[in-house]
């Protein structure tokens, strides 16, 4: 009897003890390894898509709270605290079904229809940049917007954890070369208004694909046109303003790191562009 009733007081205990036992919750944090010059990723370039099959219900709810997705995002504007997210959700599904990657210039909002282009303006050091909102959330008190840890990084919001910050909705069909080219620090060469052209030295170290060159800056618009035809973007023409015969090239890019760069590269030479290859900026 003694030995049951002992019995029976250590498999209570261990059931206790199971009962008791939870799994770990694993923290967001950043990645091992701060990638260089991640602050100089490009934005997101606005164009019109039409809304994900996924991720705009009229409403949801979280953690017993409703939330009414909005029809459009014309005209939209808000304020408050943005934050970030990384490597806990880096790889996993975002509400609209794609693959989060937090080295891409994306966010999470919670009502805006997805996909939707805005501007995040840094209301405590200035800094601006364009995201496109593929995901829902953040679901904090006060926060309005998550972004990713690339988007993070060049806000300025890394170190702080939060920002205060100003969101505009961009409408992508007047979105024009030139909002581009101020947004992502280009300049314009006066020769030409379709030409753009990057300083070197901000993007030493940073790697460009180069598709072609050419000693007519007229050849390298047609190239960059036929590009933006099937879907290239961040498409630049550099040339050294220095040499007496030019020679313009039509590159693409930045990217901080082949990995990131290497796909753009292998797509290029799928559709025909077999001649492009990487151009580091020493």
């Amino acid at each position: 009897m003694l030995i049951r009733f002992i019995f029976i007081l250590i498999t209570l205990s261990s059931l206790l003890t199971a009962c008791s036992t939870h799994k770990p919750i694993i923290s967001d944090s950043a990645p091992t390894v701060h990638p260089d010059n991640i602050e100089l990723t490009p934005d997101a370039v606005p164009k019109d898509e039409p809304k994900s099959r996924g991720g705009n219900p009229s409403s949801y709810e979280v953690f017993g709270k409703t939330y009414y997705v909005l029809s459009s995002s014309v005209g939209f504007s808000q304020q408050g605290m943005a934050s970030w997210y990384g490597t806990k959700f880096h790889g996993n599904n975002t509400s609209n079904g794609e693959i989060y990657d937090m080295y891409a210039m994306t966010a999470a909002h919670k009502t805006l229809p997805i996909p939707t282009y805005v501007e995040v303006t840094n209301l405590s050091n200035g800094k601006k940049i364009i995201v496109r909102v593929n995901d829902r959330g953040p679901f904090h008190g006060g926060r309005v917007i998550d972004l990713s840890y690339a988007a993070a990084a060049k806000l300025g919001t890394l170190k702080s954890g939060t920002s205060p910050v100003a969101i505009r909705a961009i409408n992508a069909s007047s979105y024009n070369d030139l909002d581009k080219q101020t947004t992502q620090t280009s300049i314009s060469t006066p020769s030409h208004p379709l030409d753009t052209t990057r300083p070197m030295l901000a993007h030493k170290g940073l790697l460009f694909i180069q598709v072609g060159a050419f000693e007519s800056l007229d050849n390298a618009i047609k190239l960059k046109n036929k590009l933006i035809e099937v879907d290239i973007t961040n498409i630049v023409i550099t040339t050294d303003n220095s040499s007496t015969s030019p020679l313009y090239r039509v590159q693409v890019g930045p990217y901080i790191n082949i990995s990131q760069a290497d796909p753009i590269r292998v797509r290029l030479h799928q559709i025909g562009f077999v001649e492009a290859h990487f151009m580091p900026h020493n």
